[in-house]
């Protein structure tokens, strides 16, 4: 089973979120597991499609991945803080997730969870990890190493565009840092949204893409069918 990308509101998921920290905060520690699922889901955001997907990777340029020097994760800071005692990651579980229950920190006690990616479905929030879909690494070699932190703090919270899903934790890790041209999600029905959400970031973001990574996208994207 595969989860599609699904149309989303910028203010609708801030007033979403503000109801679900909300709640939870009305919820003692005692009772948080036998609350009411929350109030509503945050959709992520529709990726382009293919045929856009297609224009915007024919503008982004092409060139050698930068040097690794400097790199380092903290100087791209997250999770951020999104509404009351909601960050990002719990954010992006309440809103991949379905029936999720929360504890007055915001932390998801219960719910299930497909893994977009291999999908594997979990029901223990633990066992997932929130990707970026253009790794941090990546983004730093494809031009984020210009950036200032502010700049970097959103792209790695960014909930406005398709760049946060919640997958299993083996498949996060296998991917690492990988770029498309070397590491594919499992689930080639998947292939299609993956190539859209990773090619709109990047043309979101001005990043640059190399000679091989285009290609895949390119082959990719011809999944994506008429």
């Amino acid at each position: 089973m595969t989860k599609r990308f699904l149309m989303g509101r910028g203010p609708a998921r801030v007033i979403a979120a503000a109801a679900l920290c909300l709640s939870s905060a009305l919820v003692s520690p005692a009772t948080a597991a036998r609350a009411a699922p929350a109030a509503a889901r945050f959709d992520l955001p529709e990726p382009p499609s293919a045929d856009v997907a297609r224009d915007e990777l024919a503008e982004l340029d092409v060139e050698a991945p930068h040097s690794m020097t400097g790199y380092s994760r903290a100087k791209f800071p997250h999770w951020a803080t999104q509404q009351g005692q909601c960050d990002t990651r719990e954010t992006v579980l309440a809103r991949d997730g379905r029936d999720v229950r929360t504890d007055a920190q915001c932390r998801a006690v219960a719910g299930s969870w497909v893994s977009p990616y291999d999908g594997k479905q979990f029901a223990v929030a633990g066992q997932l990890d929130i990707d970026h879909v253009v790794p941090l690494a990546n983004a730093w070699r494809s031009g984020a190493d210009k950036w200032d932190t502010p700049r970097r703090k959103r792209f790695a919270n960014d909930l406005d565009s398709p760049q946060l899903v919640a997958v299993s934790a083996a498949s996060n890790r296998q991917k690492g840092d990988q770029s498309p041209d070397q590491w594919k999600p499992p689930l080639k029905s998947y292939w299609c949204t993956y190539a859209r959400a990773w090619t709109h970031v990047k043309h979101t973001y001005d990043l640059n893409v190399t000679k091989p990574e285009q290609e895949a996208l390119v082959d990719m994207l011809d999944t994506c069918g008429g």
